[in-house]
């Protein structure tokens, strides 16, 4: 007599990209304690992973014995599985509810990288990041005007996957202030400057052939291509063919290609040029040295500070941002530059950074009344995204400006120690580039007088994903501020 006949039970999605349907359907699945091999999983006119000729959504399972409670997944799993299930590959969703269903039994199964299912999730994912990696490198907007009479931004990519909803976002960040779309063969993106929609693909002929924008990528592929260095191979790899056609400055790969010889016999033939050096910080021959040299107090200088117009960060930012503390302090901290709070409250280190350097001095019992707290760069410089204010970094231009202000506060303040915290308040301090990893740890003496150790900017610590990293870097952080504190006796 034959065996009963169990159906076979069939979970369609509308759309290839619904990850949090999935997990929903997985563990309701799971629960019933339904086999991986009693479920056809489908995606809109995607082909199923197998044949579905008996599949029947309300037919009976064919169950296997239920767990009390199914144990919630590994990170790890959660993390590869949120990528492999917007790869192209048809038996994704059937890899992933496998892998659940194996993990109840082996929760450790995910440290086996050996296992064949294991491995085959991370190729899915690697694909599927390496996909999004391509889009955000070789997306190239062209500008159109929109029915409204205003200027928009469209562009044309062939993804191998389903990444234009897990990438889109990107793109809303770095283009927040631009209204611009998106088109591929799969989905399409538009961003209108105040709501990110996803609809479906389009075709080529949808997007726009030129514009004024593509002599800038050609130029500016022509200005960093090095004839000396060229390897079409490594080229083709990083920047395969097929995103060719849709990126401007590909035009110019045959024919730089073929002088490519020629001119890198050249360059070896000329003589050699004259480096140029911008290793040395001195203070701005401008109205600031000045100033900063006619004050004879703290108070003074603040207020010469808050009038500065040696560069052109005055223009943008709210206000000058002086710093503040005790003339006379024995330890002094200079960090970067004031941040988006800083800027608004004309303070030194109050927004999150400032939290976090308040917490290092609190748990050393170390009373910032007592010390004295700058920035090498006195305005907020920052670049704006939407209705935000983004940390930029500052230029040497910058910190040669606001230098003469540091100098005067390390003069009238005369600590025994300055702690720079981070690389641009060290090189500010010493006068030289230089970076954290050749400072850090050591007691250095300044050009201006006194001596300086270094260590990481408080922001620094907000910014490690990795929480263990986070927590020895706080550890270290610690470390260096209590060693500062002996040094200057506080």
């Amino acid at each position: 007599m034959n065996a009963p006949f169990h159906s076979l039970k069939r979970i369609a999605f509308s759309g290839p990209a619904e990850i949090g349907a999935f997990f929903a359907r997985a563990h309701e699945c799971l629960a019933e304690g339904r086999a991986p091999e009693t479920i056809v999983w489908s995606v809109g006119d995607e082909p199923a992973a197998t044949g579905d000729l008996f599949c029947n959504e309300d037919a009976a399972p064919s169950l296997a014995p239920a767990p009390s409670r199914t144990p919630a997944p590994p990170r790890a799993f959660l993390e590869l599985a949120s990528r492999a299930l917007l790869h192209s590959d048809r038996d994704r969703h059937d890899l992933c509810y496998r892998l659940l269903w194996r993990l109840r039994d082996n929760p450790r199964l995910m440290s086996i990288a050996s296992d064949r299912d294991v491995s085959r999730l991370d190729l899915l994912a690697r694909a599927v990041r390496r996909d999004m990696h391509k889009m955000t490198a070789f997306v190239r907007f062209r500008s159109v005007v929109a029915a409204d009479g205003a200027e928009e931004f469209i562009a044309r990519f062939e993804p191998d996957h389903h990444i234009v909803a897990a990438t889109a976002p990107f793109f809303v960040k770095r283009f927040a202030s631009m209204r611009w779309s998106i088109l591929t063969p799969r989905a399409c993106a538009r961003w209108d400057g105040e709501r990110l929609t996803l609809g479906p693909g389009a075709e080529k002929r949808n997007a726009p052939s030129g514009d004024t924008l593509e002599d800038m990528w050609r130029a500016y592929f022509g200005a960093i291509f090095n004839p000396a260095r060229l390897n079409l191979k490594a080229m083709s790899r990083e920047m395969p063919r097929k995103y060719w056609r849709n990126m401007p400055e590909a035009d110019l790969i045959a024919p730089l290609t073929r002088a490519a010889p020629a001119r890198a016999a050249a360059m070896l033939a000329a003589a050699p040029s004259v480096p140029r050096r911008t290793a040395s910080y001195q203070p701005a021959d401008s109205a600031a040295a000045g100033a900063a040299a006619e004050a004879d107090d703290l108070a003074t200088l603040a207020a010469s500070i808050k009038s500065c117009t040696a560069c052109d960060l005055c223009r943008f930012a709210t206000q000058a941002v002086p710093g503040e503390g005790p003339q006379g302090a024995d330890l002094m901290f200079v960090g970067e530059q004031p941040g988006d709070e800083e800027d608004i409250r004309g303070r030194p280190f109050v927004g999150p950074a400032g939290r976090v350097f308040d917490a290092a001095l609190e748990r050393l019992e170390i009373e910032r009344e007592k010390v004295f707290v700058s920035n090498a760069v006195k305005h907020f410089k920052f670049e704006p995204r939407g209705k935000k204010r983004i940390h930029k970094k500052p230029g040497a231009r910058e910190i040669a400006a606001c230098n003469a202000w540091l100098i005067r506060e390390l003069d009238l303040v005369k600590p025994k120690l300055v702690v720079a915290l981070g690389a641009t308040a060290a090189t500010a301090l010493l006068g030289r580039t230089t970076t954290l990893r050749d400072v850090r740890g050591q007691t250095l003496d300044l050009p201006a007088g006194g001596v300086m150790r270094a260590t990481v900017h408080p922001s620094y610590l907000l910014r490690l994903p990795d929480q263990d990293a986070k927590k020895a870097e706080w550890r270290q952080f610690l470390q260096d501020i209590d060693e500062a504190r002996r040094i200057s006796g506080v």
